[in-house]
């Protein structure tokens, strides 16, 4: 049994827990199964928030859904489901651009997805959870492990 600590999920998965997605039952599946607290950046809660609010402000989620989803991601933070991790940003960021030059012009990789991995090296996490496949990509070329809910 996988425990969340040697995972980086990357937010946009993370949001399926909270608002109604494709892959929605396969990330409530996934993480019933998995034990402990979830790891989340700084810029990982952001995404997550900003995700939430995008959603409603296209008209995605009504107001009070969006409430919701916000009240319970709240709640996941206050009782332990998720840690707050931090990092060393500089060392993160010069990461980041090294992988951008290594990768982004074979794969075009975007500038979040490689902050991503560049923080789940950072933070010597093994596996990682993601259903965008250039996120795929550039997290296989890595070395890590891949974690794609079903």
């Amino acid at each position: 049994m996988a425990t969340a600590e040697a995972v980086y999920a990357d937010p946009s998965a993370l949001l399926k827990l909270y608002l109604n997605k494709p892959q929605s039952r396969a990330m409530t599946a996934w993480r019933a199964k998995i034990k402990g607290p979830v790891m989340v950046t700084h810029h990982g809660r952001v995404e997550l928030l900003n995700g939430i609010g995008l959603a409603a402000h296209r008209g995605m989620v009504t107001e009070a859904v969006g409430d919701a989803a916000l009240a319970a991601l709240d709640d996941d933070f206050e009782q332990g489901r998720y840690t707050v991790t931090d990092m060393l940003w500089r060392a993160t960021l010069k990461r980041a651009g090294d992988l951008s030059r290594q990768y982004t012009r074979q794969m075009g990789c975007r500038s979040l997805d490689i902050l991503h991995v560049a923080s789940a090296l950072e933070l010597k996490c093994r596996s990682f959870l993601t259903f965008d496949v250039r996120q795929q990509q550039l997290a296989r070329a890595v070395k890590l492990k891949l974690i794609i809910p079903a």
